[in-house]
């Protein structure tokens, strides 16, 4: 385990496997991305053609979690990572990872291209939206100290789940753990912001974005994780779209290893990127 300081000296965990370009890792909602499996599975997988970087975002693992919180500071977070790179590096993000990852691009990140799986958005009615006030009811029951509570809302609410699966999930080991970083959901809902209510996608949040984008989903998600491909596609200036077959949200490792190694490493045109 290494370390990095952001901007404002929040200490931020990351691990460093592989030798070649840099390529950053941007995990989802609940996940520290140096001790995920999946994230683990991955860097190994692309170790060979890359210096693959996996982090702990603010609030999760070994990283610092200074406050108040705001989505600026995880895009400087982002940014120490990739300076730790070399100064640029090529960025995957996963769920709400992809969103940050968007967002830092359209900052102005040095990110030389950016793919992107399982971006969240509710963009119409193939799901019911996500409530009005999902983020403040789950920030009374993280300042009550009701951390459980917390992910069970978002497990009902942001993600959809029945009752009785989030049920037996409280009664096994892991819970724990999720809990310890309950707090973080508050700062995945602030970055996804509107982009879960069943409207269309804002048009101008991410039309500074200029590099090559990838934008993936699984074949076998949600049928709104499809739309919301579909739909941030169609608002990127340079992208492309890729459905990987028998995927869900939780894609394997070895499945999306060869899609990220050929489009990270293939010489682009602004013609094969056209939305």
């Amino acid at each position: 385990m290494s370390h990095v300081l952001s901007r404002d000296n929040t200490v931020i965990a990351y691990d460093r496997v592989g030798e070649g370009p840099s390529l950053v890792i941007v995990e989802g909602a609940l996940v520290a991305g140096r001790t995920n499996h999946t994230a683990g599975q991955l860097a190994e997988a692309l170790a060979s053609r890359f210096t693959v970087y996996t982090y702990d975002r603010r609030g999760r693992g070994d990283s610092g979690d200074t406050g108040p919180y705001s989505v600026a500071l995880e895009l400087d977070d982002l940014d120490a990572v990739i300076s730790e790179g070399g100064g640029e590096a090529f960025v995957f993000g996963v769920s709400a990872g992809a969103v940050l990852a968007l967002d830092a691009a359209a900052r102005g990140s040095a990110i030389k291209k950016l793919a992107v799986y399982g971006a969240p958005f509710i963009v119409d009615d193939s799901r019911p939206p996500v409530p009005n006030d999902y983020l403040a009811r789950l920030n009374e029951r993280l300042a009550a100290n009701r951390r459980g509570d917390a992910v069970e809302l978002f497990f009902a609410e942001a993600i959809g789940m029945p009752a009785e699966r989030i049920a037996g999930m409280r009664s096994q080991p892991f819970w724990v753990g999720l809990e310890r970083v309950a707090h973080t959901l508050a700062y995945d809902g602030a970055i996804l912001g509107d982009t879960t209510s069943g409207r269309p996608l804002p048009s101008a949040r991410w039309s500074r974005i200029t590099v090559p984008t990838l934008v993936i989903d699984g074949g076998a998600s949600d049928t709104f994780i499809h739309t919301a491909a579909e739909a941030l596609a169609n608002n990127l200036a340079q992208a492309r779209r890729l459905t990987l077959p028998d995927q869900t949200q939780d894609y394997a490792a070895d499945t999306m290893a060869p899609a990220l190694v050929e489009f990270f490493s293939e010489t682009s045109t602004t013609e094969s990127y056209a939305a």
